[in-house]
């Protein structure tokens, strides 16, 4: 009874996804008596779907959010969302796992901040796929772009630009509507974008502003990471993890020198934040 139900659950997803009619629908159907096949597998035998679809339609099922590869509401980097069953997005679930253990377990909360020693090293794809992944486990997952040197995360997402309100709006104590933005087919995440790029982002970071608008949203979401410049800005990022409570530092592989990551981990070292680990970035 229980495989009858999902079956017809998936077969009416299917169904409204791809606008198929009486006749087809029962054609899939017929297919699907005559092999002992589930409707999914029937409905791309017939052509009639394809297996992007089909995962789709599992998602929702299993209320999995994710963006199929063809959505326009994403950018490519997005690839936990884009292509969620492929082996990078695998890793990136590996990595939560891990981390979900070593900061998010336990009574205390805290923000993580992700740092790296230089620009490129793609800190701000990994902070974007890390958002998403926290958020598929079904709590508010915000993602805090305070890259205020170099800010991506507008770009990544697609929230129709980087003027306007943001982080920098709050920080400079303009008030502002729409901060928090949220990501269209991924329901449990919400970004807060940079805004307009300030030209003193030191010090809008050093103000108690940031300090005291880390703790409210620590308090109101699940799960909070931030997206931080590259350390050879200068002290904005370890400023950034301090208010965060938590560092994770991320290198690129045959590019990151050792000394600079290790360089930042000693300064990380002497603030409140606490290091959780320490990636070895492909990308």
């Amino acid at each position: 009874m229980g495989d009858a139900i999902r079956d017809r659950s998936i077969g009416r997803i299917i169904a409204e996804a791809n606008n198929l009619n009486a006749e087809q629908v029962e054609q899939i159907l017929a297919y699907q008596r005559k092999n002992g096949v589930r409707f999914g597998e029937a409905a791309v035998a017939l052509g009639l779907a394809n297996g992007d679809e089909v995962m789709w339609a599992l998602s929702q099922q299993f209320h999995y959010p994710y963006a199929p590869g063809t959505a326009k509401s994403l950018g490519e980097e997005v690839v936990v969302a884009s292509n969620p069953f492929s082996a990078q997005a695998e890793a990136f679930r590996g990595l939560r796992s891990q981390i979900n253990m070593r900061h998010f377990s336990g009574d205390r909360k805290a923000a993580l901040a992700v740092l790296s020693p230089e620009s490129g090293d793609g800190k701000s794809f990994f902070a974007a796929n890390m958002a998403v992944v926290f958020s598929q486990l079904g709590g508010r997952t915000l993602l805090v772009d305070a890259d205020m040197r170099n800010p991506r995360q507008h770009e990544i997402f697609k929230l129709n630009g980087n003027a306007g309100a943001g982080l920098s709006s709050i920080l400079s104590g303009r008030a502002e509507t729409q901060v928090i933005r949220a990501v269209p087919d991924l329901p449990s995440l919400f970004v807060m974008p940079v805004g307009t790029v300030p030209p003193n982002p030191n010090e809008l970071v050093e103000r108690p502003a940031f300090g005291l608008l880390m703790r409210e949203l620590i308090g109101k979401f699940d799960y909070v990471i931030v997206d931080t410049p590259a350390a050879t800005f200068g002290s904005d990022c370890t400023v950034i993890a301090a208010h965060a409570g938590a560092a994770l530092l991320l290198a690129r592989r045959n590019r990151t020198r050792a000394e600079s990551v290790n360089a930042l981990a000693e300064t990380i070292a002497n603030t409140p934040a606490g290091i959780v680990g320490v990636v070895l970035n492909d990308y």
